[in-house]
């Protein structure tokens, strides 16, 4: 019979295997529902997947559906366009026997654009274009028909902007960038080009086989040029205009490129144009991750823009992201404001330039997207005016501050205030004379003992100004009281003793000193003096410009 000791320990052993087999189907049952969860993550992930993946099926079947009816329609319509295309050819024959005087006389900006592609004038039709960039709006509205009136439209807009597009082959050494006209001539080219079927219109542009080669190979030399600037990022916003528009227009865009299409429009999408642009250009399928791209970099006006133009309004809000750009300019406002606090007042009116720029913009956006029921401009228009309150009181603080100022410039030096002459700028540098500088400190003067009255004694009289040439010959006021001495430079006289010898010699023509004259025999100049001849050799020492006359002074 087992002990009591015995039965205890194999009571305690089951309960132990009791507890580890409880802990044992713990951790099974937690396993299980962590499997359980992550498969159902799975299928989660398999079934939006397989929606993604059928929606995309289904919008891949419409498209595919439209372009083989486009195609259908287009072969169909092959016939009818080349009559049509027949028919234009005849009538420019006709409209070539007009005398071409009559073309010459006439005047207007549209008969000139006729006239030149009439005659297939490329070159004149670029000068006439670049000579009227004021008359834009005339321009854009009378090219597209006069372009019409070409022979072949791809071959004379390829020959008119051939010197400046793909590469400026200008001789000029800075030339005047003209990207801007050859942008003007390619959008006009869109509608002169496009088939005479009004149901196709600019969807199949009639480009000849070798005029549409032509333009790949320009659209190449543009890539290769781009490359070796760095990127397509780094070159001019114009210059990348021209390449997406050229391509667009003579519809040789390439499935491999659409890489740097989309590189450009990121980069330039502020443009008004870049929202059609990559349309046309095959990036429909990338326009949701375009309007994301633009949203994270913070231009959530240009993903409004692109937005609507990709029919992507209701996934994107056009009104959360018009109020986010706002929060996001005020704040940044409002740091360059706080910096401007401490440097010149130019930042601020940069801030504040910016400020109305961002609000003006999108004014202009929720008129264009008739959006005042959602976000009024009341507000905003009052936000506006505000600012140009504060533009329009600060310029009238700085013209008042700066004509109620004094008129000459602040450190300028003054004459003393005894009516003598202006003393050198360099010689209040000096801590040996009090009388040098010009807001001399307080100086005791004594009258020399053996002269009593300078204007009696002297046969030089001192109501006669004196001029000289380091006054640029202008004489300073006549000095009518006794000159007197420093009590620094008669310290140490003794009368009936004659003066010490001159630290310096002075030159005859500056007061005649040491000439024989009563009161002057004695060949010292006067403090004043001996300080500036100090202070010109100080000066001359340090510009390195000295003759000998001024080194034997100076010393």
């Amino acid at each position: 019979m087992a002990s009591p000791a015995a039965e205890g320990d194999a009571v305690s052993a089951g309960f132990a295997e009791l507890e580890r087999q409880q802990q044992l189907l713990a951790s099974c049952t937690r396993l299980y529902k962590q499997l359980e969860e992550h498969f159902a993550s799975l299928e989660r992930g398999l079934a939006a997947r397989s929606d993604s993946l059928r929606h995309k099926r289904r919008a891949a079947e419409a498209r595919a559906s439209a372009a083989m009816d486009s195609l259908r329609r287009r072969e169909a319509s092959i016939d009818g366009s080349v009559s049509r295309a027949l028919d234009h050819l005849d009538d420019l024959a006709s409209a070539s026997s007009v005398p071409s005087d009559a073309a010459a006389a006439a005047e207007g900006v549209a008969e000139s654009l006729r006239a030149m592609c009439a005659r297939m004038d490329s070159a004149g039709f670029f000068g006439f274009v670049v000579a009227r960039r004021k008359e834009v709006d005339a321009l854009r509205a009378e090219m597209p028909p006069a372009l019409k009136c070409c022979v072949d439209p791809a071959k004379f807009v390829m020959d008119a902007v051939a010197d400046v597009f793909p590469v400026d082959r200008r001789e000029a050494k800075n030339p005047t960038d003209l990207a801007w006209a050859c942008v003007l001539i390619l959008e006009a080219a869109v509608p002169a080009l496009a088939d005479p079927d009004p149901e196709i219109g600019a969807a199949r542009p009639l480009v000849p086989r070798a005029a549409r080669e032509r333009a790949r190979g320009m659209a190449r030399e543009w890539k290769e040029a781009a490359e070796r600037k760095g990127g397509v990022e780094w070159t001019k916003p114009p210059d990348a205009h021209a390449f997406l528009q050229h391509v667009a227009t003579f519809a040789v865009a390439e499935r491999e490129d659409r890489g740097i299409y989309r590189r450009i429009v990121v980069s330039f999408s502020w443009r008004r144009q870049m929202p059609r642009l990559a349309l046309t250009l095959g990036l429909e399928e990338d326009m949701a991750d375009i309007i994301e791209e633009l949203i994270a970099k913070g231009q959530q006006l240009d993903a409004v823009n692109f937005a609507y133009e990709a029919g992507l309004q209701e996934k994107f809000p056009p009104v959360p992201l018009l109020k986010s750009y706002l929060a996001d300019s005020k704040k940044t406002s409002c740091t360059v404001s706080d910096n401007s606090s401490t440097s010149s007042g130019q930042s601020g009116s940069n801030a504040n330039k910016k400020e109305q720029s961002v609000l003006r913009a999108v004014i202009k956006c929720i008129e264009d997207r008739k959006l005042e029921a959602e976000f009024p401009l009341e507000d905003l228009q009052r936000q506006l005016e505000e600012l140009e309150k504060a533009k329009t009181e600060k310029k009238k603080a700085t013209s008042s501050a700066s004509s109620g100022g004094s008129s000459g410039p602040a450190t300028k030096r003054i004459r003393a205030s005894n009516g003598g002459p202006m003393p050198p700028a360099k010689a209040g540098r000096l801590t040996n004379n009090a009388c040098v500088s010009s807001t001399p400190a307080a100086t005791t003067f004594v009258r020399s003992p053996s002269h009593t009255s300078y204007a009696m004694a002297s046969p030089y009289p001192y109501d006669r100004p004196v001029g000289h040439g380091l006054y640029c010959n202008q004489s300073p006021p006549a000095i009518r009281e006794p000159y007197v001495y420093p009590a620094k430079e008669v310290t140490n006289f003794a009368p009936g003793l004659p003066y010490s010898s001159p630290p310096i010699s002075y030159p005859h023509a500056y007061g005649g000193y040491n000439n024989g004259m009563g009161a002057y025999n004695n060949g010292m100049a006067p403090a004043f003096h001996q300080a500036y001849y100090r202070a010109a050799g100080t000066v001359w020492f340090g510009r390195g410009k000295l003759t000998p006359t001024q080194t034997r002074l100076a010393r």
